[in-house]
């Protein structure tokens, strides 16, 4: 995984967008999101606006290093000690390995589980996403230099 994928603040937001029309034709009414922390807070602004929830928190979580570096032995950080239920959005900008949602799944199972983007390793840990993308390091427009 040499190449980079850049993505635009244009596409970011149609793909968030696209990801809140899938909600909608889903049929369930959602009335609060947690947003993984920190990539699913800028989606999960968007899916607010677009879906009018105005209950909004967000699941402290980390599997990277101060450099922004996965950490080399596994752990991650986590801070859920939010509630969940069947009414409840859980957003994430990618699911790469699917690895935090399926920790995630495991303290809130009642709840969605969506990305604006997944890979094909982690297609499996979401219920809802946008975008598949090739496994290529993504590049998100607030990580351009």
């Amino acid at each position: 995984m040499t190449d980079k994928l850049y993505l635009s603040w244009e596409d970011f937001h149609a793909h968030c967008r696209s990801l809140a029309e899938l909600i909608r034709q889903s049929g369930k009414k959602y009335t609060r999101i947690l947003a993984v922390s920190r990539g699913g807070l800028l989606p999960a602004g968007i899916l607010a606006y677009e879906l009018d929830i105005r209950d909004c928190e967000a699941v402290n979580m980390s599997g990277y290093d101060a450099g922004g570096r996965r950490r080399d032995d596994g752990a991650v950080e986590l801070r859920a000690d939010k509630a969940a239920d069947e009414h409840t959005l859980v957003i994430d900008d990618i699911s790469d390995s699917g690895r935090t949602f399926k920790l995630l799944r495991q303290i809130y199972p009642q709840a969605c589980f969506a990305s604006v983007y997944v890979k094909a390793a982690g297609e499996s840990a979401v219920d809802l996403f946008a975008q598949k993308l090739p496994d290529r390091w993504l590049v998100f427009p607030w990580d351009v230099d």
